[in-house]
């Protein structure tokens, strides 16, 4: 089974690709950000006159990617609980990786539980964002 999996209920995507793709039991999802769905906006940007960002909140991206993650979940038949692996690219490691940590503390409480994860610090993102994740999942046969 390949199923490719779009949704209106989580950002368009900025490129050519779907928002997930079902392989078997695996799910894997595309970059996902924390652009607003209805709107495209980014939730926290402050921008300057030209487009520049200003200022941004971490606190608001980092839950807005993940309501959206669950989104691309919940449209491929998945829960927030199938996820098995996380990487979360952020465009500030040094300023704003305690507020993210302590954000997925609260979505994951349970170490024991949580997917495992990987966090990068990078320069840039293709929007003006803060972060980013891609995501894997497992869905059980049942699940879709």
């Amino acid at each position: 089974m390949n199923q490719v999996v779009r949704t209106d209920a989580a950002p368009k995507p900025v490129g050519a690709y779907p928002h997930a793709r079902r392989v078997g039991d695996l799910l894997f999802l595309s970059g996902i950000g924390p652009r607003n769905p209805a709107s495209d906006e980014i939730p926290g940007n402050v921008l300057y006159a030209d487009g520049r960002v200003q200022s941004y909140d971490i606190e608001a991206q980092t839950r807005a990617v993940f309501a959206n993650v669950r989104a691309v979940l919940e449209a491929s038949g998945a829960r927030w609980e199938d996820l098995v692996d996380v990487t979360v690219y952020l465009t500030d490691m040094a300023r704003d990786f305690r507020a993210y940590n302590a954000i997925w503390a609260e979505y994951f409480p349970d170490p024991a539980t949580a997917p495992c994860r990987t966090t990068l610090g990078i320069t840039a993102l293709p929007t003006p964002i803060a972060i980013e994740l891609k995501c894997t999942a497992v869905v059980k046969a049942a699940s879709v």
